[in-house]
């Protein structure tokens, strides 16, 4: 897995970051799908270990990688498609403020079965402050410690 994740990221089609807390593994946050030219876009997957869930950890790291994708990278959109029976990761989403785009029925093979996933959307107009000022602004906090 880490040699594919080196390859794709080599090749510019994929950017992997890893999550620490208290100096451990805690999660990944994946920006995939990377497309240039008119599209300008990517989508961003993630987990986390469920030790650390609900601190404020997936927001924090999720609302970092969206400001390097816009800024430093200079994508457009930014998509998160989630399943919709993942309730931590539909409220990551929500608590960040992506605009909910619907569902996309049978988007991808997972367990043996085609799975439906909600699509959620940013673009980098929606946040010209950035994600993760908009973050800290709407919860109060610095993040996570």
């Amino acid at each position: 897995m880490v040699r594919s994740l080196r390859s794709q990221a080599r090749n510019g089609r994929l950017l992997p970051f890893v999550i620490t807390y208290d100096d451990r593994l805690v999660g990944q946050v994946t920006v995939g799908g990377i497309t240039w030219g008119s599209l300008c876009s990517a989508h961003i997957g993630y987990w986390i270990d469920s030790r650390v869930a609900g601190r404020g950890v997936m927001p924090t790291a999720v609302a970092m990688v969206t400001d390097h994708a816009f800024t430093t990278m200079g994508l457009h959109r930014i998509e998160v498609n989630i399943r919709p029976e993942n309730t931590a990761s539909l409220r990551v989403v929500e608590k960040l403020g992506f605009r909910d785009e619907g569902t996309r029925a049978a988007l991808l093979h997972i367990d043996r079965a085609w799975r439906d996933h909600r699509v959620f959307a940013l673009t980098a107009e929606e946040v010209p402050e950035g994600l993760l000022a908009r973050w800290r602004a709407t919860s109060g906090s610095a993040g996570p410690p």
